[in-house]
């Protein structure tokens, strides 16, 4: 579908399109390889059913959104130009609420169509096995049958998590046992196998047993796992945490780019979402063409 936008003062022509080609996704989407890496996840076979693919192209650059479910949560991630964002959020805004995963220029596209409870800037670092240098420091595995232990520990601080066993299980989570119990832990927030790339994230310590190191060993033990089976591991940092990305590059991590990330509520009703594009398809010649005004 072609649509005629307004993108601040300037109209200009957009094509804008639901993508079930996972080839071509894949192939657009090594541009953004690292800041993308979510949505590239979404294209295994197993994550594909629960994410929905949308293709702006304005002149011959293109951008990517990508709605997705399952897993822990509503997550959108963006991926290329601004404007072509911006396009394709106004017609396809998504979930009531999402976890946003952007780079820095794509801020003012998310805050049309979204709130924010909370916005962070977050370097983007990579590891591969040529720079990956491991601690050897012992962690274990973390099993479904773990999920109790896991959610009790996330809890330590007061923030409420509802990990489930497939959680776990569909992921890859190490811990580092101290005093006899769990007080580390590192996993996933994605492998994407079919594109050898995989996000580690929900790296967490109890507040009593930091500045030892567990969750250096804990983000190792999950990296060399990972790392056997994808070819790359990304990770996110507040750029403000010294310490986490000094223990990052002791393992080999480097820095490749900044990312925003944000927990997102939608400014406008899915009803009036709903009617501003059957409005928009009316004023289309046969209902093909969509015209949007903003």
């Amino acid at each position: 579908m072609a649509l005629s936008i307004r993108l601040g003062d300037a109209r200009t022509t957009a094509e804008i399109t639901r993508s079930l080609d996972r080839e071509a996704l894949g192939d657009r989407l090594q541009a953004d390889r690292y800041s993308a890496a979510y949505a590239l996840a979404q294209l295994d076979e197993d994550a594909w059913p629960e994410a929905e693919f949308y293709r702006c192209r304005i002149g011959t650059r293109e951008s990517i959104v990508c709605h997705s479910s399952g897993g822990l949560g509503n997550a959108t991630t963006l991926a290329g130009p601004a404007d072509g964002v911006e396009a394709i959020l106004q017609l396809h805004p998504g979930f009531p609420s999402t976890f946003a995963i952007a780079e820095p220029e794509h801020v003012d596209a998310l805050e049309r169509v979204y709130s924010f409870r909370h916005i962070t800037r977050m370097m983007r670092m990579l590891v591969t096995r040529e720079t990956f240098q491991p601690n050897h420091r012992e962690a274990q595995p973390m099993l479904g049958a773990h999920v109790d232990l896991l959610n009790r520990l996330y809890n330590a601080e007061g923030d409420p998590t509802h990990y489930r066993r497939e959680h776990i299980a569909d992921g890859c989570y190490w811990g580092v046992v101290d005093e006899e119990r769990l007080v580390a832990v590192a996993g996933t927030h994605a492998i994407g196998r079919s594109h050898s790339i995989a996000i580690l994230g929900n790296v967490f310590t109890h507040p009593r047993f930091r500045g030892r190191g567990h969750a250096t060993t804990a983000t190792s033990a999950v990296t060399a796992a990972l790392l056997e089976q994808v070819d790359e591991v990304v990770l996110s940092v507040d750029p403000e945490n010294a310490p986490a990305i000094h223990a990052y590059r002791k393992l080999g991590y480097r820095y490749v780019g900044d990312i925003i990330e944000a927990s997102a509520t939608r400014h406008a009703s899915t009803l009036m979402t709903a009617m501003r594009r059957w409005a928009a398809r009316r004023r289309g010649p046969d209902g093909e063409q969509e015209v949007v005004n903003t």
